[in-house]
């Protein structure tokens, strides 16, 4: 299935089978003897976050030659966070290839922007395992196609691009509050509220941080420009 999606063939069935295991859908499975069934893809996520890291930052360099550090910086930020990841996977189809425990699945978990990333960047540390940098290089420039050429000038956070527009009229400082915290303590999930004056806005995800920059990204969008 993964082979599909991916528009890449594995040699080793292992690695799209662990790719495609969410943590939760382990969840008490125990081999004969009481050894634990391996094979969620969190180890396979750690591998693809770092390719992605690498391949990007080279596209980049080759894409905007002239470009300095710290504009080529902001761009593979952009690239690599969780709501392109997310995107990213929801386009190819990765979420409903996903093996999650059944309350996960009814719960929505497929559909949930840090599981999305998590399980793309598993897919991407498959591909390298099996096949090397390039056809990982061939998945990321066909993959992350639309996100590059959408790119214009090198962007900045969402959190720094609404303080500026703040600022600029003279109002103060955006205010970020933990509104709801869920999840097991392995995989928590923070909703935070962004306000400027009247204007507020929500984002969640499985870091304060990552949904503080949804908020902002979300507020910001809805703002008079």
């Amino acid at each position: 299935m993964l082979d599909g999606i991916l528009g890449y063939r594995f040699t080793r069935s292992d690695l799209p089978r662990e790719a495609l295991t969410h943590r939760s859908a382990l969840q008490g499975k125990q081999r004969p003897g009481g050894a634990s069934l391996g094979g969620s893809n969190e180890r396979l996520e750690f591998i693809g976050d770092r390719v992605l890291g690498l391949l990007i930052a080279e596209w980049l360099a080759e894409r905007f030659p002239d470009e300095q550090e710290g504009e080529l910086g902001r761009r593979l930020a952009s690239l690599v966070s969780q709501p392109v990841l997310a995107h990213v996977a929801d386009t190819i189809g990765l979420g409903e290839a996903l093996s999650v425990a059944p309350g996960e699945a009814r719960a929505g978990v497929k559909r949930r922007a840090t599981v999305l990333a998590d399980a793309l960047e598993a897919a991407l540390g498959a591909i390298y395992l099996d096949g090397g940098l390039e056809p990982a290089r061939d998945f990321v420039h066909r993959a992350w196609d639309a996100a590059m050429t959408a790119q214009g000038a090198p962007p900045k956070d969402a959190k720094t691009a609404l303080q500026e527009w703040v600022q600029k009229r003279g109002l103060d400082l955006p205010a970020y509050t933990v509104s709801a915290r869920s999840g097991p303590p392995h995989e928590p999930v923070f909703e935070v509220t962004v306000s400027v004056g009247a204007w507020r806005a929500t984002g969640t995800a499985g870091s304060k941080r990552a949904a503080e920059q949804l908020a902002a990204e979300q507020l910001h969008r809805s703002l008079p420009h």
